[in-house]
């Protein structure tokens, strides 16, 4: 009987540190511009099982095997670190009001609403609930954070989740190693790049020779952009491409609407013809079905 429960302790124990380990995988994934594999992001989490940034749409985002999840960061009057989009709480809380204007205590006892703008028993959680939760499990791009990241950074510090964090922007290259040059050799930096707007090209290759990113988040509106097809093959083996299909302008078009109804077209498009590694979704359990089944997982 002993013996036998030293064999179902090892074996949990390995199951466990396997679960721990994953985002170090990712995070390879990422470093070693991998592009037999397509990463999934989930925006705000997995929004559709529970409120957006909410602990539970991560945790359920972490339990369907996304990759990254993006999460957005608010500051309380008191100074305190929560995850929110928005400014105000009036569209996902049960409160009406700046987040800026109430401290952390009074934010606690107000209650997630869910995307039908109904309440929930789910709370306002702290970004360091989050951090503490996806610990070892999942990339987390944090949004909105760079304004304050100093004080963001001593979360990461303090729970030993800095090499799981993504930051983007859209600021030049140099300004970015002169405002966040610190911290590039800390977290993960992805610049965003605009191509309908006049020196994309030029922006990319900045960031390529100042800050040899590991990933492109790129924009367009419409297919008639001759660039994204350049940059699929110019980019190919320098940096990873990251595209968003949360609504039509973001991708071309190539939204998870276009991919609801044919996926291949939607999807398949960013992936086979313009190169994309990592796509951000709303549909995070459909991406990742679509591409189980093309073998890309």
């Amino acid at each position: 009987m002993k013996n036998k429960l030293l064999i179902w302790f090892f074996f949990f124990a390995a199951l466990r540190g396997l679960a721990q380990d994953r985002a170090a995988e990712i995070r390879k994934t990422l470093f070693d511009k991998n592009t037999s594999k397509v990463l999934v992001t989930a925006h705000r989490g997995d929004w559709r099982y529970a409120p957006e940034n909410s602990l539970a749409a991560i945790e359920n985002a972490i339990k369907m095997g996304v990759d990254i999840v993006e999460l957005d960061v608010q500051k309380t009057k008191d100074g305190k670190l929560i995850l929110m989009h928005d400014y105000t709480l009036d569209r996902t809380t049960t409160g009406k009001g700046k987040i800026s204007d109430w401290p952390l205590d009074s934010i606690r006892t107000l209650q997630l609403k869910n995307g039908a703008n109904i309440k929930t028993k789910h709370r306002v959680p702290t970004l360091e609930e989050a951090l503490i939760l996806s610990k070892g499990k999942i990339m987390i791009n944090l949004d909105k954070a760079y304004g304050f990241f100093d004080q963001v950074y001593e979360l990461l510090e303090k729970t030993g989740t800095s090499h799981q964090v993504i930051m983007k922007g859209s600021a030049p290259a140099a300004k970015v190693k002169q405002e966040f040059g610190k911290y590039l050799g800390k977290i993960i930096y992805m610049p965003i790049v605009n191509l309908d707007k006049n020196g994309a090209m030029e922006m990319v290759n900045d960031h390529l020779k100042e800050l040899n990113p590991v990933a492109f988040e790129l924009l367009f509106v419409s297919d008639s952009n001759p660039l994204p097809r350049q940059l699929a093959a110019s980019l190919r083996g320098k940096s990873l491409i990251w595209y968003n299909t949360l609504w039509d302008t973001m991708a071309g078009g190539h939204d998870d609407d276009m991919s609801l109804e044919n996926p291949d077209k939607g999807y398949g498009y960013l992936i086979e013809t313009l190169g994309s590694r990592i796509i951000q979704t709303d549909r995070p359990q459909y991406l990742i079905d679509y591409l189980t089944s093309k073998e890309r997982r």
